[in-house]
């Protein structure tokens, strides 16, 4: 592992419920990349005795470990959660967001992924039942470091999300 660059983009983990912790300490170790691993401390979380990796405990309480992640992630940043708000949060300072099955979060796709969520709370308050989200396949873990290298590799060159691209038919000729 070289040494971390200031510059460089870091890694916030989202870490309470991560279920790609080692994936990322993988990816970051190789490419010299700090990570932050932010959670509320109520689960123990085992993580690698290695300066890079910097555990952040937070008081407990709903959202601790989102604002304090939200107040610090810069724009070249990377943020790992499955959390949609946090996502959004993070997107709307410039930062990149990916989900834990490789689902990468950007402003165009976050509007309606925050309102599908504010439906199934809808629907759950009424007494609808709904389901929780689907365990993790060893495609989504494929996905996930896929996606985590595109991003990564894309924060590493500071390009910035790409603007969005309407298909319309006809055009992709």
């Amino acid at each position: 592992m070289t040494e971390p660059d200031a510059k460089a983009p870091e890694i916030w983990i989202d870490g309470d419920a991560c279920p790609v912790r080692e994936e990322v300490f993988r990816v970051a170790g190789r490419l010299g990349l700090v990570v932050h691993v932010v959670s509320n401390g109520a689960r123990g979380i085992r993580l690698p005795e290695v300066p890079w990796i910097r555990r952040v405990i937070v008081a407990e309480g709903a959202d601790a470990a989102d604002d304090w992640i939200a107040e610090r992630i810069r724009g070249q940043d990377l943020c790992i959660t499955a959390d949609i708000p946090l996502a959004s949060r993070c997107t709307a300072r410039g930062a990149r967001a990916l989900s834990p099955n490789g689902r990468v979060w950007t402003t165009d796709n976050i509007g309606s992924a925050l309102a599908g969520r504010e439906v199934a709370r809808h629907l759950r308050e009424i007494g609808a039942t709904t389901r929780g989200p689907a365990p993790m396949a060893a495609a989504d873990k494929s996905r996930f470091l896929s996606a985590l290298e595109t991003e990564v590799q894309a924060a590493i060159r500071g390009v910035s999300n790409p603007a969005p691209v309407l298909w319309r038919p006809g055009l992709d000729i």
